[in-house]
């Protein structure tokens, strides 16, 4: 239970807290605020059980891509809010910092190695949030058409 606890429910508390203060910046308000906290927990959640791997942060990204898309709708506010905030705990800031430190000290191995993995990481997010926005925006349009149709 201790594993449990301090390998998924500390970091994905912690997760859920970072997001928190995004939420004013993104000027989210009321219920807005939880949603968007809980995407952050789930995307951080997501991530652990995929393998902390670039993937991961791909299954992720889709994962509050469709998060973000159901609760907008339910909630009829923008879509940007929740998925920016939700994705932010996956943001590579740190692979940044060290490669630019790698750099700096002159081990080039390590800032590329760094490097790339820092871009495949921003890479999986966006991708893994734009293809699950398109596909979701087109099958709910279908959906909708078919339902006026009754």
């Amino acid at each position: 239970m201790s594993v449990i606890w301090s390998e998924y429910i500390v970091p994905c508390l912690c997760a859920f807290l970072a997001c928190a203060g995004f939420t004013l910046v993104f000027n989210i308000h009321g219920a807005g605020k939880l949603i968007a906290c809980l995407g952050g927990a789930i995307c951080w959640l997501v991530y652990l059980l995929a393998g902390s791997t670039i993937f991961a942060a791909f299954l992720s990204a889709a994962v509050i891509g469709i998060f973000s898309e159901i609760m907008a709708r339910i909630r009829r506010c923008p879509v940007t809010g929740y998925l920016l905030v939700s994705l932010l705990p996956l943001v590579p800031g740190g692979g940044i910092y060290y490669a630019m430190s790698y750099c700096v000290a002159g081990d080039v191995q390590m800032f590329l190695a760094t490097l790339l993995h820092t871009f495949g990481m921003a890479a999986a997010l966006a991708v893994g949030a734009m293809m699950t926005a398109s596909m979701f925006r087109t099958v709910y349009i279908h959906l909708y058409h078919l339902k006026r149709h009754r």
